[in-house]
């Protein structure tokens, strides 16, 4: 492993940011990434502040598994018997290639609004605790139902099984892997506001570099998997 990786992985430790870019033949997004387990609500602030796209928090297959959460796409099938429109909706891969890994969206049921930083963070925390014990063989399903609510303002995302994508939710999770840590991961794309597109590679590097953050491209993460 890299000296680079191994920062990387040294900083989600840490409870730091990492950026990483998913490439030019796909989104060719940078986003901001942070082990879910380490989130606090100045977290949230510098996600919504620095990067601005949609916060959300992408989980390993096996863990969305053990909670019961579905990808959104099968509930708009299943419910397209009685909404046709959402079959129509959701029948058409995206422009690069794939299909969409969200879920559904949650929130802790001690959240008031949902929004706010601290409500987001507690619920990301806390989904993050639940992951991490679902891993190790603990029964979750029950507290998980009692504890949460649906909809809310965490977008959930599930990675491919197999990692057949290879978009931020499968990066961000087989990195989470590669370092042994719990995968559930918050990313958050990062925009521009001058150019209303999203923000440019070298730009991304720039922020990195000012804030003494690893800039990670998708090659870097997946070279390392064997």
């Amino acid at each position: 492993m890299n000296q680079k990786l191994k920062r990387a992985i040294e900083h989600l430790r840490e409870g730091k940011f990492l950026l990483i870019h998913d490439g030019d033949s796909r989104e060719n997004e940078v986003d901001l990434v942070l082990l879910a387990e380490k989130v606090r609500a100045q977290h949230i602030a510098t996600m919504r502040r620095d990067a601005g796209g949609l916060i959300c928090l992408a989980l390993d297959y096996k863990i969305a598994q053990a909670l019961g959460l579905p990808y959104i796409r099968d509930v708009f099938q299943i419910a397209s018997k009685n909404y046709p429109v959402l079959e129509l909706l959701s029948n058409s891969p995206n422009p690069y290639g794939d299909y969409s890994s969200f879920s559904i969206s949650l929130n802790h049921k001690l959240t008031y609004t949902g929004i706010t930083d601290k409500d987001r963070a507690l619920t990301i925390k806390e989904l993050a605790n639940l992951a991490s014990r679902a891993l190790r063989g603990e029964e979750v399903y029950s507290e998980f139902v009692r504890n949460f609510r649906s909809p809310g303002h965490v977008s959930i995302l599930i990675s491919s099984r197999d990692f057949q994508r290879k978009g931020h939710t499968e990066l961000s999770i087989y990195l989470a892997n590669l370092a042994n840590l719990t995968p559930a991961m918050v990313i958050c794309e990062m925009l521009d506001s001058k150019t209303k597109l999203s923000l440019k590679v070298e730009k991304a590097k720039e922020y990195a570099k000012e804030r003494g953050l690893v800039y990670l491209e998708a090659e870097d993460i997946l070279k390392q998997g064997g």
